[in-house]
């Protein structure tokens, strides 16, 4: 099992790493937001560790972004936040389960033992809907009513993170992640040319879906 720890509290993140691997785990740091989200967008681990009061990026934003891009790795929300209000924010958040500091080890183990016994959710969409158009994930086709074009295997999967967040920003790391993964060596502007490749399919098939650069930051599907 590989875990995750984003937290800034340097300490503890030595302390819990000694301790669980010494239990078998493979464990990752990390003591910022924005680098924590570019790690849990890797969809390398089995769990994240994720304190709520991070620098850069808090914790339940990075879990909103993370919740919000389709990811389902399991997330223990760890913090010295211990209200009732703060609790219930945290797992409407997404978080699947809720520590307060200082943290009892055992406790942690117990509460990672019980998310590992849980079967991971799996889903496979073979048809996305947004808009006026439809993607076969499988077939790599993009429909509308009668019209339709084939997209090449990146298309296909780079379309497919556009239908999956309509209307949201979506940077360039993101989508350089989720389609070519961490570690390709993929030139910056390829991924420019992959864009004007989807907007040249959504005109094949006469959609008003719209792919607007946002300067400086990365790509909206508009619908």
């Amino acid at each position: 099992m590989r875990i995750l720890i984003i937290d800034d509290d340097v300490k503890l993140c030595q302390s819990l790493s000694y301790k669980l691997k010494k239990e078998g785990f493979s464990v990752d740091i990390c003591h910022n937001g924005e680098d924590g989200l570019y790690l849990a967008f890797q969809n390398a681990h089995d769990l994240i560790l994720l304190d709520r009061m991070l620098p850069s990026m808090s914790g339940t934003m990075l879990l909103s972004q993370l919740r919000e891009s389709g990811s389902t790795t399991p997330v223990i929300l760890v913090t010295a936040l211990g209200e009732i209000h703060d609790r219930v924010q945290g797992l409407d958040t997404g978080a699947d389960d809720y520590l307060v500091k200082p943290i009892a080890y055992e406790e942690l183990m117990a509460r990672i033992r019980c998310i590992s016994r849980r079967p991971r959710k799996i889903e496979i969409m073979q048809h996305i809907t947004c808009g006026d158009v439809t993607l076969h994930t499988l077939e790599k086709v993009l429909y509308k009513d009668s019209l339709s074009c084939s997209l090449s295997k990146k298309e296909g999967e780079l379309m497919e993170v556009f239908l999956k967040n309509p209307n949201r920003v979506l940077p360039r790391m993101l989508l350089l992640v989720k389609v070519w993964g961490p570690d390709a060596e993929i030139e910056d502007g390829n991924l420019d040319n992959y864009i004007h490749f989807l907007r040249r399919r959504l005109r094949t098939v006469d959609s008003l879906l719209t792919i607007k650069t946002i300067r400086g930051i990365g790509y909206r599907l508009e619908v």
